[in-house]
């Protein structure tokens, strides 16, 4: 009998058929995905208008890699210790508090302590300590749980269905934050605080309510507690066990990601500094800012199209080639944002180019996950994404170099007799080291054909 595609239809008549407990956690991913997708691809842009430099914006990507390394990992362990119900509540009580802290950073302003001065863009940084607790946890989780709920050969349909649902998430959210900025935002160079502040608000608001029902909700009799986490030996000891056929995918997953976190942070200034693009849609007038909402809107609606096909295509040719798509715009991108003409529809089109990288994204799960034995998902998603995460780390403050710089260098004589660091040299250079990246994943990468 043949399988239902992971349709929108689908997916949600699967979703409401899980058990409570993945219920509860779904409800919860979705909001939380929510509150951090309406607030975290502004953030740059939030920098900036509280004091902050480019590079700052840089370092504070780079800070946030240093977290995505740590807390997956972490979480899972404390997680495995204390429990699921009692982690979860804890977790998303610290990023709801996050949220907060991000909230009322502008009402403080700068604190003299004499020998140094806390300007308010360092609340920021305080707040995403906070705000990313709760992903320590759903990471390693979901790979298990799909792992465990789904054939080898249907991995990446899985993980399709279950993206699907999540990235709603993703598409809801920016457009969301677009309207309250529209709405609530100011006319003049810092637009974005009026409004921006109602959406870390309302950010607030689904923290609450996920965090309350997930705690009052979640069954707690199936809980299991794991054994005691065994230190820096037990960390090395799970490096040395990932499967042989994960490292072509790890070294040009990690090169792919180094570039994209290059400048992933510096998406929005591109728009509303460099381009500073005002859009009038349907007779409404909207500012960069805003129009950088919509952009992300159109991304997530091409990503959300194109995962199940793209899931259901890497059945028949095998998940190798849609990876190394997906790899592929993720590499693009960049060169073609910072060299495009600054005309709406140009830029509109390229974000929707842009979506298609998460068409590779099922499969790449599918790639990650494949190889581990069926209890042994979540370690192996944790140790894979703590080894590139960790090296991925400079990469934001790179970038934030680079985007922030103004130093020009001659060359020999040639098309190029000047180099002049800034945003064009960032961006160039992060799609160069992608597109190295997709390189050696077409060279070296397995065919994987046991989970295609």
């Amino acid at each position: 009998m043949a399988t239902e595609a992971p349709s929108v239809r689908s997916t949600v008549r699967q979703f409401f058929s899980l058990e409570r407990d993945v219920l509860v956690l779904s409800l919860a991913m979705f909001a939380f995905s929510l509150g951090f997708q309406m607030t975290g691809r502004y953030l740059s842009e939030y920098l900036v208008v509280l004091g902050a430099t480019p590079f700052v914006v840089g370092l504070y990507g780079s800070f946030g890699n240093i977290i995505s390394a740590v807390y997956p990992y972490a979480g899972g362990v404390f997680s495995d210790r204390v429990g699921s119900r009692y982690a979860l509540t804890l977790f998303g009580l610290l990023s709801t508090f996050g949220f907060l802290v991000w909230l009322v950073a502008p009402l403080v302003g700068p604190i003299d302590l004499g020998a140094v001065v806390l300007e308010p863009w360092l609340w920021i940084f305080v707040g995403l300590v906070l705000a990313q607790a709760w992903k320590s946890f759903g990471l390693g989780a979901t790979f298990a749980i799909v792992k465990q709920s789904v054939p080898d050969e249907r991995l990446a349909r899985g993980f399709a269905s279950t993206e699907t649902f999540r990235r709603t998430a993703f598409l809801v959210g920016p457009l969301l934050a677009a309207g309250l900025l529209f709405y609530f935002g100011g006319t003049g160079e810092e637009d974005i605080l009026p409004g921006f502040l109602y959406v870390l608000a309302v950010a607030v608001g689904f923290g609450v309510v996920a965090t309350a029902i997930q705690h009052v909700r979640y069954e707690t009799d199936a809980d299991s507690f794991g054994k005691q986490f065994e230190g820096v030996a037990q960390i090395r000891s799970d490096l040395a066990d990932l499967p042989e056929t994960l490292r072509p995918l790890l070294v040009a997953d990690t090169l792919v990601r180094f570039a994209n976190g290059m400048v992933y942070g510096f998406f929005i200034l591109v728009i509303t500094r460099v381009y500073e693009l005002d859009v009038t849609l349907f007779g409404y007038s909207l500012n960069p800012a805003v129009f950088f909402g919509v952009l992300l809107g159109v991304e997530m609606v091409v990503a959300l199209l194109s995962m199940a096909p793209a899931a259901i295509a890497a059945e028949r040719v095998g998940l190798k080639p849609v990876v190394a798509l997906g790899f592929a715009v993720y590499a693009v991108f960049p060169v073609l944002l910072i060299s495009a003409p600054a005309d709406p529809l140009v830029i509109t089109l390229l974000f929707a180019f842009s979506g298609l990288r998460f068409a590779g994204l099922p499969s790449h799960k599918a790639l990650i996950v494949g190889p581990a034995e069926r209890d042994a998902g979540g370690r192996v998603t944790g140790a894979y994404y703590l080894l590139r995460n960790t090296i991925v780390i400079p990469s934001a403050a790179l970038g934030g170099y680079l985007y922030d710089s103004d130093w020009v260098v001659e060359l020999p004589a040639g098309p190029l007799d000047l180099l002049t660091a800034g945003p064009e040299l960032a961006f160039t250079v992060a799609s160069a080291v992608g597109v190295v990246g997709v390189g050696y994943f077409l060279v070296f990468g397995e065919e994987f054909e046991a989970y295609a």
